[in-house]
């Protein structure tokens, strides 16, 4: 993938981390950095109060850019590794499962009562579904040197992903509720669509080759 066709967010990563590549700095530090963050932010999402909820939404921000930084930092350093790959999708699936449950959590004061709990969970296993199948489908087509891939929505160097960037405007506008109700219809039902172009994908690669 040439720096024209990343996305914008993934450009601007690879430029930030091109002084890393040659210091002690590993992709694996940089998936930690952002695992923390992303934690710190279902944790202040958990609170539940106004102050901590736009700390949150600052943190998840900031943890969901760092998502790119590992992996750029990888390539351009030939620092990569069996276990960086799987601590960077365990921590995608992590981060993306308690960021909706730390919500659902926030969220069984108000009017959606204790099923806010379980639809944060929903929602946060669904999405985490979706991210790993991505994760796993473009790292799979990497390896086989192939541009085939999830034909996911993209518009002017934008992901579909990148709608997650526009979480802190949900905290502004207090709408928590709502997208946590959006998120748990919605996320369930791309994740469904999503493993279904991943296997039928792979099968197609699978057949190919044999």
């Amino acid at each position: 993938m040439t720096m024209t066709t990343k996305p914008w967010d993934a450009q601007l990563a690879y430029r930030l981390i091109l002084p890393l590549q040659d210091s002690w700095v590993t992709p694996n530090h940089l998936t930690t950095v952002r695992l923390v963050t992303g934690l710190s932010a279902a944790a202040a999402l958990a609170v539940g109060n106004p102050t901590w909820n736009n700390i949150g939404a600052g943190l998840f921000v900031l943890s969901n850019f760092l998502d790119h930084t590992d992996g750029e930092l990888a390539r351009v350093s030939g620092k990569t590794s069996k276990f960086g790959y799987l601590y960077d999708l365990i921590s995608d699936a992590i981060i993306n499962t308690l960021f909706f449950v730390g919500i659902g959590y926030a969220m069984r004061n108000s009017q959606l009562g204790l099923w806010a709990l379980l639809m944060g969970i929903i929602s946060g296993l669904s999405v985490a579904c979706i991210f790993t199948c991505i994760f796993l489908l473009h790292n799979n087509m990497e390896q086989r040197q192939s541009k085939a891939a999830i034909p996911l929505p993209k518009l002017s160097g934008f992901e579909i992903e990148d709608i997650l960037y526009l979480f802190p405007i949900v905290v502004i506008l207090d709408s928590l509720v709502p997208f946590l109700t959006a998120a748990t219809i919605g996320a369930p039902a791309f994740a469904l669509w999503v493993i279904w172009q991943y296997r039928s994908l792979v099968v197609h690669h699978t057949n190919f080759a044999g």
